[in-house]
């Protein structure tokens, strides 16, 4: 005796498959794309390192690295400012916890966070060259 309750196999799996399918997220705003942009240019243009995990990486390195990460989180739909970005991929990694550092030349390092924070702040004034911690 069937049971009024019980839903059709095909439903039951149509059903799953719509929520296993990833919600289509809105792109980071295109003011917002260019801050950021311009952030990781900025950081793969200049001569510092990039400490990741403990292990240092060049400039061009770390922005394929931030790229990546900015990939997910747009997919996602949970980046909708320029700070957003800075505090939710470019300071520290996901995996470990441990903040990323950037090292200017024999500058001591400094968090991710307050060099691109600095270099934000110089985007917005209209300072061209990336700064020096």
């Amino acid at each position: 005796m069937a049971t009024p309750y019980r839903l059709p196999i095909a439903a039951l799996l149509l059903s799953l498959a719509a929520l296993a399918l990833p919600a289509k997220a809105a792109p980071v705003a295109p003011a917002v794309r260019g801050e950021i942009d311009t952030l990781l240019e900025r950081l793969a243009s200049s001569a510092c390192q990039f400490n990741r995990n403990g292990s240092w990486h060049g400039a061009a390195e770390a922005k394929a690295h931030l790229l990546r990460k900015l990939e997910y989180l747009e997919g996602r739909d949970l980046v909708r400012t320029t700070e957003q970005f800075i505090e939710l991929a470019a300071s520290g990694s996901s995996v470990s916890g441990k903040p990323y550092l950037v090292r200017c030349g024999g500058s001591a390092p400094v968090e991710s966070r307050t060099w691109l924070s600095g270099e934000l702040a110089a985007v917005r004034a209209g300072t061209a060259a990336p700064r020096s911690p």
